[in-house]
C-alpha cells in the first residue's frame, strides 16, 4: 500500500471555558479551562486522508505544547508513513531521543506532551488507512508486529519483549475462544472478547456529577440524572476541606445508594501521613479507590499509602500524570497501587501505553483509564477494548 509521505504538520491551541462553570475543578485545579494542543498530519497520498492528534491541557500552558510540537516537527515532514510504521520503535526512539529537546524531559513534560500529540496523529492516519479503528488495527495486528512499536528500553528488568509475546500469545486465544464474562444473565455458550465488546461495550464510571467546585443542587440535581441514565460507578472529588469532604460524600453515597460503587479523587493534595489520616475518615463511605492521594512521582509514598489503607479496603489508583512507562514499572514494583490509570496523552501515545498494558497484566493490576478532559475518552476507548480482547479478557473491578 502507498501511504504517501507526511506533507503538512499543522497544530491548534483549542481551549474551552470550563473554569466559568466550575467543570473540571478539583482540590489542585480550582480553575481549568479544558484544552487541547491539536495536531494534523497531511500526506501527498491520493487518498486525502489526515491524522488528527492530540494532547490534553488545562488552558495557560497550551502554546508551550504548541511550540514543542512545531520542535519536533522537523522529524515528521517529508517522512513516509510506511517508513514510519514499518519502525514505529525506531520512530518513537527517533522523537524521544532528540539530541537537544530530550534535555528537556527526557520523556516527560511538555516535550512528552507534545510527542504524544504527534504520535496519536500518526497512529490516527495508520489506521484510516487500515479502513479500522484504532482498537480494531491493535486487535488484528500480529503480535510481532505490535511488539515491533514498543520501546522496551528501561523495563526490561520487569517485562521483555518475549514475555511480551507470550501475553499476546495467551490473548489470541481469548479473542478466538471466549470472553470473560462476570454478569449472572449471560448463556454458557462460548463467545469471543471481541463480540462481548461490540454488543455490550466497556464499563465506565463518572465523575461529571461531583466535580469539587459544583454547589450541592448542582451535584445532586447531576447524580439524580446519571442515575436515571444508568450509571452505576460515581467518582466525586476531594482533599481540599476534611469536613465539607464527609458532607459531600454522604450526600452522594446517599443519593446512589449503598450498593453503587463510589470513588474519590485528590488529585495529588495531600502529604502521605495525611493521605493515610484523611481517607481513614471517608472510609465510612466505602469508597472502591483514592485516586492521586499524593505528588504522582512519590512510588514509595504511594506504596506507604496502599499499605496503610489496605485493611480499610481501599486502593490507591493513579497514572494519569505518570511521566512514562518507567514510573508506572516502578509503582507495579513497589505494590503501590491496585488500580492502574493509564493516559492517551500523558504516555508517548499508543506505543507507550502498550508497553504499560502489558506490564500491568503481568503483574496482575486492573487498568482503569484516565479520561474525561478534551478528546481523552474518544482516544483511551481503543486503547482499553484491545486491552480487554488482547490482553487482560477481564472486567473485574474495571
Amino acid at each position: 500500500m502507498a501511504r504517501g509521505r507526511i506533507s503538512r504538520l499543522s497544530v491548534r491551541d483549542i481551549r474551552f471555558p470550563t473554569s466559568l462553570g466550575g467543570h473540571g475543578s478539583d482540590a489542585m485545579h480550582t480553575d481549568p479551562d479544558y484544552s487541547a494542543a491539536y495536531v494534523i498530519l497531511e500526506t501527498d497520498a491520493e487518498d486525502g486522508l489526515k491524522g488528527y492528534g492530540i494532547t490534553f491541557t488545562l488552558g495557560r500552558g497550551t502554546e508551550v505544547v504548541v511550540c514543542a510540537v512545531n520542535a519536533l516537527a522537523h522529524h515528521v515532514l517529508n517522512r513516509d508513513v510506511g517508513d514510519i510504521v514499518g519502525d514505529f520503535r525506531g520512530f518513537y526512539r527517533q522523537l524521544t531521543s532528540d539530541g537537544q529537546l530530550r534535555w528537556i524531559g527526557p520523556e516527560k513534560g511538555v516535550v512528552h506532551l507534545a510527542t504524544a500529540a504527534v504520535l496519536n496523529a500518526v497512529w490516527d492516519l495508520w489506521a484510516k488507512q487500515e479502513g479500522k479503528p484504532l482498537w480494531k488495527l491493535l486487535v488484528d495486528m500480529d503480535p510481532r508486529r505490535l511488539l515491533s512499536c514498543i520501546d522496551f528500553r528501561y523495563i526490561t528488568d520487569v517485562l521483555t519483549e518475549e514475555e511480551a509475546h507470550e501475553i499476546l500469545q495467551r490473548g489470541q486465544v481469548g479473542k478466538r475462544e471466549r470472553g470473560a464474562r462476570e454478569t449472572p444473565d449471560v448463556d454458557e455458550h462460548h463467545v469471543s472478547t471481541e463480540e462481548q465488546m461490540l454488543t455490550e461495550g466497556y464499563p465506565a464510571y463518572t465523575t461529571s456529577c461531583a466535580w469539587l467546585g459544583y454547589p450541592d443542587a448542582t451535584l445532586q440535581q447531576l447524580c439524580s440524572e446519571a442515575l436515571k441514565d444508568g450509571w452505576t460507578r460515581f467518582k466525586v472529588k476531594v482533599g481540599a476541606d476534611l469536613q465539607d469532604d464527609i458532607r459531600r460524600c454522604r450526600l452522594i453515597r446517599n443519593m446512589i445508594g449503598p450498593e453503587k460503587t463510589l470513588m474519590m479523587d485528590a488529585n495529588q493534595r495531600w502529604d502521605v501521613p495525611e493521605a493515610v489520616e484523611w481517607m481513614a475518615r471517608l472510609a465510612e463511605f466505602r469508597p472502591l479507590w483514592i485516586e492521586e492521594p499524593t505528588s504522582p512521582d512519590d512510588i514509595l509514598g504511594h506504596a506507604a499509602i496502599s499499605k496503610a489503607l489496605a485493611p480499610l479496603g481501599i486502593g490507591v489508583a493513579t497514572g494519569e500524570q505518570c511521566h512514562n512507562r518507567v514510573i508506572f514499572k516502578q509503582l507495579l514494583q513497589a505494590k503501590a497501587l491496585q488500580f492502574l490509570q493509564i493516559d492517551s496523552c500523558r504516555l508517548g501515545s499508543v506505543n507507550e501505553n502498550l508497553a504499560v498494558l502489558l506490564m500491568a497484566k503481568k503483574f496482575d493490576v486492573p487498568v482503569c483509564p484516565h479520561a474525561g478532559g478534551v478528546g481523552l475518552c474518544e482516544l483511551v476507548q481503543h486503547l482499553i477494548i484491545f486491552d480487554f480482547i488482547s490482553v487482560s479478557a477481564s472486567l473485574k473491578d474495571s
